[in-house]
């Protein structure tokens, strides 16, 4: 297997750029995407990162549409494989479209031409894994993971029920485990926005690298999960941060975590006033709330990237700068003092 700069081949320790390029928008999230546009961003990520880029995509983004896009953006592009790390996480296989609209996350995804299936087993994530990198074209996925396992045990009505699922889960583990001992990927992941599940999943698999979503956010950062990622990092486990806007709520959306936000519940007024009084001291520093937003879920103890999506190419440079970029701690202190972050962060 290649050497690779992002591995350190002695300790197997996965070590990404502190920005990974989410392409949730290669595949027609909420709107269509004109393929010049996704190119663009794909060229303008190629170009920004500080180290060898690396993509964070799905069988589920558009049903495949994003991976496609992804592989036939880097040859345009003529993009050495070598020069790119291709993360797939997988569990969604595309299917042939025969209804008006996807059967999928419907009204999510737009002007697609496939549907997906879920496929969360031994057998089903090696025909995604396979799947995924047919569509990539000339280009591989080095790591891969099994996408939203806390979706899927959701789907349990019963305790039976759930322990079965939890067997096709690590089923699909066993799967990786066999790609990674091949020399066909070189990480195996989990990715999920229930970070216990993600927690239950690491006491069960080996794991090189975690994607924690929507639950680490300067919003929202609870202590637990704050020890757990210290563990995992003591591990030399990579813990990959995303979804660091709870769902873009915190930077001006009115869905927080993809729920659309009732203003005249408690819990509604209670999230409005939060972001209200945050906006005002980012105001007050000179801060963009993005800028607040992607440096906090950088800089918590233990993590070591942030994955970021944009649809405009313009702002993956400063999307990258934001990630790293320094804080004056009188800001960190303000937030603390007005109760809008807890004090074991900083």
């Amino acid at each position: 297997m290649q050497t690779n700069t992002w591995q350190n081949q002695n300790s197997g320790k996965i070590h990404l750029p502190p920005t990974v390029f989410g392409t949730s928008c290669l595949g027609n999230i909420y709107h269509a995407t004109s393929h010049e546009q996704k190119q663009a961003i794909v060229e303008a990520c190629m170009k920004n990162s500080p180290a060898r880029a690396v993509f964070d995509s799905a069988g589920k983004y558009g049903a495949g549409l994003a991976l496609k896009s992804l592989g036939k953006s880097l040859d345009a592009l003529n993009v050495d494989p070598k020069n790119v790390v291709i993360s797939n996480k997988l569990g969604w296989y595309q299917v042939p479209l025969t209804t008006p609209e996807p059967t999928f996350e419907p009204g999510i995804w737009k002007d697609l031409t496939h549907d997906a299936v879920q496929r969360i087993s031994y057998e089903g994530i090696l025909e995604c894994f396979y799947q995924g990198n047919e569509l990539l074209g000339p280009y591989t996925s080095q790591l891969a993971s099994v996408h939203d396992p806390d979706e899927y045990l959701a789907k349990a009505q019963s305790i039976e029920e759930e322990n079965d699922l939890y067997a096709d889960i690590l089923g699909a583990y066993r799967a990786l485990a066999e790609l990674k001992a091949s020399g066909e990927i070189s990480g195996i992941g989990v990715g999920a926005k229930q970070w216990g599940v993600i927690e239950r999943i690491s006491k069960d698999v080996a794991l090189d690298w975690v994607m924690i979503a929507n639950s680490l956010t300067l919003h929202d950062h609870p202590r637990e999960l704050l020890e757990f990622i210290s563990g995992l990092h003591n591990k030399g486990v990579t813990v990959i941060n995303s979804a660091v806007f709870n769902g873009g709520f915190l930077v001006g959306s009115d869905y927080y975590n993809y729920g659309l936000v009732d203003k005249n519940t408690p819990s509604g007024k209670s999230l409005y006033a939060w972001r209200s009084e945050f906006w005002r001291l980012c105001e007050q520093f000179g801060i963009s709330p993005a800028h607040a937003c992607l440096n906090f879920g950088f800089t918590i103890p233990g993590v070591s990237s942030v994955a970021v999506s944009t649809t405009n190419a313009a702002k993956v440079k400063q999307n990258i700068d934001m990630v790293t970029a320094d804080i004056p701690e009188d800001f960190w202190h303000a937030l603390k003092r007005q109760g809008l972050i807890d004090n074991p962060i900083l």
